[in-house]
């Protein structure tokens, strides 16, 4: 049986008509009025973040989500003088595409400051009431904004009744500052229920991600946001138009739906969201864009979904991809995008069609995502904003694979190369039934089992070197060295594998088994990204370099797997990561943490992560 505490919700709460231009908001709470980042910026298009997005907290009114404190006059509120519609690869102070941004940072002087509240509320953003945790009463949640080389300041508070928290910055590679991971049971304890914990961090690299708890499921129960890190592009547009999320949706929480999951397998989702909304049956609304003819427009794509690949496009339009992950790249033209969880595109749609109106399809890839409603994901996307109708477009041709894009189309622009190895590592997945017949996933033969109240950054702290077995940990620690981990499996489920704290170089995929001694993989420019899809009864074979110390976790980013220990933690350069610990925050939150889970008598018998 699933450990946490049954959500318990204090509110219930109609859900009104959902224009979209904003994220979805639930009534009938004491709300305010927030300046999002893209109001500032003036950034945002015809979807995304709204400037006047309505924001409530389930105890009282939310703070204003957002501040900003600029010492520079090279930068704007958002954005660069230099950085135009016609000049997108130029920055300011002279930074540019060609700069390589694991070596050097613009110093903005720049600060932003939000203020997130997670809370307990009742949603129906396919017209479905359900119970949902939401961060400032909006879904998605605000989305946090900053320029390449700005510091970001996040204080984030957990209202939630019966749960920890925490939050997590997807993609951020929190170069020296790992205890802002946000990870609980490696970097942080969880923050306990009334308690607040404030992450600050440097935006190092530019480009698009989201940020989510890491927390049990509470991701999919809504607990997410965007983020935008502006900087330079591969390619010129005019109207940037922020986040588009794709994830799927259950009519019942996903922490009721654990217990089926980990006895039988994953459950069957009832619909997937674009952008937080979309039809089910009768109820709900579609998700709707208004294009104007002749205008080049940056979506930035990210899948937030529990179980679902997601092939994107929009019928009779052209991707021009510029971005995966954090990383630009050498831009290309294609009809969809192929998009694994957690991962992120940016690509840019020139509204150059016949105007009328026109699908946009976030379509589950059913060879390995279990959604209904499969063929009814869809969006508009409009020339006239004054139409009603719905679009008669046909959908592109396509195959139902879970694949990541060719690595030949996925160039990264600063091009970089990869090391001899020097610690070679061999993570095998392998799945069994426990003792209780519950499905649990393992890499090496073992499960991640960590504990809540005894996090890796405070036994490293401690000056613990002997980690258990259940730990899962792998510890590397040379300095700028290259490890090489090939993850194998012989299951036929494909997995989106994600590693923290890096950006990792994929030197080889495919079915069947890989052995490195075969030199059978490509160091010279491979793609580089965070998030890399597995192939079922396949391989992946990735390179990163030990230049960020601290405690790093490896992980499926398909939630049931997550939670049942598909994950390892990279301990990295060991000795160097206790001088990088605020011990006082740590303490102070593991003690409120502490306090917390005793009295309730809560137990965890999941990854812990």
């Amino acid at each position: 049986m699933h450990s946490f505490l049954s959500l318990a919700f204090a509110l219930s709460v109609g859900f009104p008509a959902l224009s979209h231009a904003g994220p979805c908001v639930p009534s009938g709470q004491s709300a305010t009025t927030t300046t999002q980042a893209a109001a500032v910026s003036g950034s945002s298009g015809s979807y995304g973040s709204s400037g006047s997005s309505a924001a409530a907290s389930s105890s009282s009114s939310a703070p204003s989500a957002y501040s900003n404190s600029s010492s520079n006059s090279y930068y704007s509120s958002y954005g660069c003088s230099s950085n135009t519609p016609f000049n997108r690869s130029s920055w300011c102070n002279g930074y540019n595409l060609t700069t390589n941004p694991y070596t050097t940072i613009p110093d903005t002087g720049n600060t932003v400051e939000y203020w997130f509240e997670l809370g307990n509320y009742t949603a129906a953003p396919d017209g479905v009431s359900r119970d949902v945790l939401l961060i400032n009463g909006i879904f998605p949640g605000p989305t946090i904004e900053a320029n390449w080389g700005d510091t970001v300041v996040v204080h984030f508070k957990n209202n939630l009744q019966t749960n920890g928290s925490s939050l997590h910055f997807h993609g951020v590679r929190q170069n020296k500052t790992n205890q802002m991971d946000g990870t609980v049971s490696i970097t942080q304890c969880p923050v306990a229920p009334g308690d607040s914990y404030t992450y600050t961090w440097k935006a190092s690299q530019y480009g698009s991600s989201w940020y989510h708890s890491h927390f049990g499921l509470q991701t999919w129960e809504g607990a997410f946001g965007g983020i935008v890190i502006h900087g330079p592009a591969t390619a010129d547009y005019d109207t940037d138009l922020g986040n588009l999320f794709m994830n799927d949706w259950s009519h019942e929480t996903v922490d009721e739906l654990y217990d089926y999951a980990e006895a039988t397998g994953p459950p069957t989702m009832d619909n997937a969201l674009i952008n937080g909304t979309n039809v089910y049956n009768s109820t709900g609304e579609r998700f709707e864009v208004v294009f104007s003819y002749g205008t080049k427009y940056l979506l930035r794509l990210v899948n937030s979904a529990i179980n679902t690949h997601f092939k994107f496009s929009i019928d009779n339009h052209t991707l021009t991809v510029i971005a995966m992950d954090f990383v630009p790249i050498v831009p290309f033209e294609t009809d969809y995008i192929s998009i694994g969880i957690g991962q992120r595109y940016d690509v840019i749609v020139e509204a150059n069609q016949t105007v009328g109106d026109y699908w946009l399809r976030a379509i589950p890839q059913t060879a390995c995502s279990y959604t209904d409603n499969v063929d009814n994901i869809k969006g508009i996307v409009r020339y006239d904003s004054s139409s009603t109708a719905d679009p008669t477009t046909t959908a592109y041709d396509m195959p139902n694979d879970c694949n990541d894009e060719p690595a030949a189309s996925l160039v990264p622009y600063v091009a970089l190369n990869v090391g001899p190895d020097s610690s070679p590592e061999d993570l095998n997945v392998t799945s069994f039934f426990t003792s209780d017949n519950l499905f649990r996933w393992a890499i090496n033969n073992v499960s991640m089992a960590l504990n809540w109240q005894n996090p890796t950054l405070l036994q490293v702290y401690d000056g613990v070197s002997n980690f258990t077995a259940n730990e899962s940990v792998v510890e590397v620690n040379g300095v700028n060295e290259w490890v090489y981990t090939v993850i194998e499996t012989t299951d036929e489920v494909p997995h989106p594998i994600h590693l923290h704290g890096h950006d990792f170089f994929v030197i080889a995929s495919g079915t069947g088994s890989f052995d490195l001694s075969s030199g059978n993989y490509t160091t010279t420019n491979p793609p580089r990204r965070d998030v890399a899809m597995l192939p079922g009864n396949g391989y992946l074979a990735i390179a990163f370099q030990t230049d960020n110390p601290g405690a790093w976790p490896l992980h499926c980013h398909i939630g049931w797997h997550q939670e049942m220990g598909f994950a390892v933690q990279f301990v990295e350069r060991y000795d160097e990561i206790k001088p990088l610990i605020d011990f006082d925050v740590l303490n102070s939150t593991c003690s409120a943490w502490d306090a917390w889970q005793d009295a309730n008598n809560v137990v965890d018998d999941t990854s812990g992560i």
